[in-house]
Formats: structure tokens, sequence, C-alpha cells
């Protein structure tokens, strides 16, 4: 911080800068518009760059509440969720002065992002900090991670009980000693995203079962699900009558054995966009072609945490029909299915503008300038460095 900043000069900017934000507001009241938020962006840097007020007529402090206000959102960490901390946004703002305070207390909006450590130090300490926060975010929606180190669940689900039909966004990380997952996911009915994700290791069995049998039925508004380092139980999938997964438009999963991609958007027919990652194999298709008319992007991979490479896809695009398709990345498959993606393009008619291979992937120059010659304003990308999981 630079606290030796001359405060004529800061007053001349802020007041110019609100003279500025006056003027959008007075020309378009009905629309707060994008140069509004770069001037309090810009406002919002200068509180940081000088630091705190030093009494009321400081620049800082002539500023209006409702100024200062969206200035303290601006200070708010850009991760999606954190840890609350004493010299992070926004509960350092709450520590400068009561003015500040008062107003950061009072704006639920700044509370509604939170990360919860769940078998670290003193959990009785922390759990009156999450319960301190979750209360001031006044029924706003949350946007919560849970990172699970130890099975003490029940102290977790006796927090977050008053809180649950306000959850809309949830992520789970589970460390390699979680040895259960009693979280249902129809419990949480407010929910969009569900992200379940591991520390890298393969969870037991026994955690498996419990996140398969959990999202089986799903929250009547989700659009978002992703198991990350979870392998999902293909057979239970295709077994699912849920119209719960109708909603679904964003799906990644990993895999293993038999998989049939008809059957899989048959389960979820407003996906628009579908990550694969594993080691399967197409299954025979039983029930003739799907016609899939949201899909837009389809992302499918080997898993190199088991040195696991595909062979090639052959069959997984047999019985499908994609009109919508627009993007189609793959890494780690082995052989292309040249032909058999070819054929998929030409049934569905779609309007493909990006085809990007990634590591681990075998093709020919003939078969890419095939694809350059079929979308000329085709986006086709060849790079070997995109080897990893998606991100």
């Amino acid at each position: 911080m630079n606290y030796n900043t001359d405060p004529s000069d800061i007053s001349g900017t802020i007041s110019h800068l609100q003279s500025r934000v006056v003027m959008c507001e007075a020309s378009n009241p009905n629309h707060v518009n994008y140069r509004y938020w770069q001037l309090v962006k810009e406002m919002a840097k200068i509180v940081q760059f000088i630091g705190p007020p030093r009494g009321s007529s400081s620049p800082i402090g002539r500023l209006p509440t409702e100024i200062l206000a969206e200035i303290f959102l601006y200070c708010i960490p850009e991760d999606a969720n954190w840890t609350p901390a004493p010299d992070l946004a926004p509960m350092q703002l709450t520590a400068v002065c009561r003015r500040w305070r008062e107003i950061a207390v009072n704006m639920p909006n700044l509370w509604r992002r939170l990360r919860l450590e769940i078998g670290h130090g003193d959990w009785q300490q922390r759990a009156f900090c999450y319960d301190s926060y979750l209360k001031r975010s006044r029924g706003r929606q949350l946007s919560l991670t849970l990172e699970c180190n130890n099975n003490k669940w029940t102290e977790l689900q006796s927090l977050l009980q008053p809180h649950v039909a306000k959850i809309s966004s949830l992520h789970v990380g589970l460390s390699s000693g979680t040895s259960s997952f009693p979280l249902v996911a129809a419990d949480f009915g407010g929910l969009e995203e569900l992200v379940i994700y591991t520390d890298g290791s393969i969870p037991v069995p026994a955690v498996t079962h419990s996140i398969m049998h959990s999202i089986t039925h799903l929250p009547p508004n989700m659009r978002n699900l992703r198991l990350l380092g979870i392998y999902s139980n293909f057979q239970v999938l295709s077994s699912l009558n849920s119209p719960s997964w109708a909603g679904l438009t964003n799906l990644e999963i990993m895999v293993a054995g038999l998989v049939s991609l008809p059957c899989l958007l048959r389960l979820c027919p407003s996906l628009s966009s579908l990550t694969m990652i594993g080691s399967f194999m197409p299954a025979d298709e039983t029930l003739g072609q799907l016609v899939h008319t949201k899909l837009q992007s389809l992302r499918i991979s080997g898993d190199l945490r088991t040195n696991t490479v595909l062979f090639g896809l052959l069959g997984l695009f047999d019985y499908l029909t994609l009109p919508n398709l627009r993007i189609v990345e793959v890494r780690n498959i082995g052989r292309w299915a040249h032909g058999e993606f070819k054929a998929l393009i030409a049934r569905s008619q779609c309007p493909l503008e990006s085809l990007i291979f990634g590591g681990g992937v075998t093709t020919t120059p003939e078969e890419l300038a095939e694809y350059v010659t079929l979308f000329p304003s085709l986006k086709l990308v060849i790079d070997p460095k995109r080897s990893a999981l998606f991100k």
C-alpha cells in the first residue's frame, strides 16, 4: 500500500470519477452500462492503492455509500470461492472502520461465496466463522466449496442445513482419506451446479457407489454436473430413467468399459456440452439412430493417470446425428476414426467451427486437408501439448 500519495490528487481523481459516474447514471438511468462499471473499478483500484480512510475528511471517507458498496464488490478475491481470512475482503473490509464494517456487513452479496475446510485444525472455531459468513448472506444464492479431509460429515451437514435451499453451486473435494459420501444431490433443492473432484487419488468403491447413488436423482434446476477423478458406473447411468437428468446442459464424466454415447444423450436431451474421459469402448446400440439437436461441444480423452489411451473411437458415432455440433476436441484416443467422423458431420449437416486434435491422436495430412475443404472457415488445431486431462 502507498499512504504517501498527495491527498489533493486523490480527492481530485475521485471527484472526477464520481462526476463521470453520475453522468452515466443520468444519461441512462435504467441501465448500468459497461462504462459505469469501468469507472467503479477504477475507484476500487484507488481504494486498494491508498489504503484505509483516515477520518471523515479523507477522499475515501466522502464517497457516497452506494459507490463505496460497488467498490467493495470489486475488492473480493477473484478466485471462485475462498476461505475466510482477516487479510482478505470481505473480512478485511469490516476491520477498517465502523462505517466500512456497517456497509460490508449489510451487503449480502459479499458473503455468498465460501470455501469450507473440513478436517483441519479447530473445527469449532472455523464453524463459528463459517456460520457468521453464511448468515450475512441473508438468503442470497450461495456458491460453496467443501474440502473434505476426513469423514466428519455430521458437523458439516448441521452447519449447512439452514442454508441448503439457497446453495446454487456446490463443489466437493475428496481426499484419499475419505471413506464415505452421505450427501444426496436431490436434497439441495436450489442446486444448479455440482462438481465432485478428488485430490488425484481414485476413491474407494464405497465412496464411488455413494456418489452414483447421490446423483441418481438431481434437483429440478440442475444444469451443470462434473465428476472429476471419479469413474462413473455407466451401467447405472444407462439404467436411469430419471427426468431430472433431462435439464442438464453440461456434463463431464469419467467412464470405463462399454459406453453407449446415444444412450447417454437420450438421458440428457438438453445437453449442449459433453466431456468424456476414461478407458471405454462403444457398446452395441439397440435403439437405433438418435438425433440430438442440442449438443454443441464434444470433448473426449483417454485417462493418462491410468496410462490409458483409447483406440480410435470406432463405432462411437455410428448411431448419432448432431445437427448443432460446433466444437470437437479429442486427446489420447490413438488412431482417429476419420471415416466415421466424416460420416457423422455429413449426416448431421452441422456448422462445425472448431476441431482440435491434442496429444495422443494419430491423423494424416490428407485427413486434415479434407476437413478444411469441407469447412473452409474451420478452426483446425493440432497441438500435441494438449495431452493432460481437460480443465
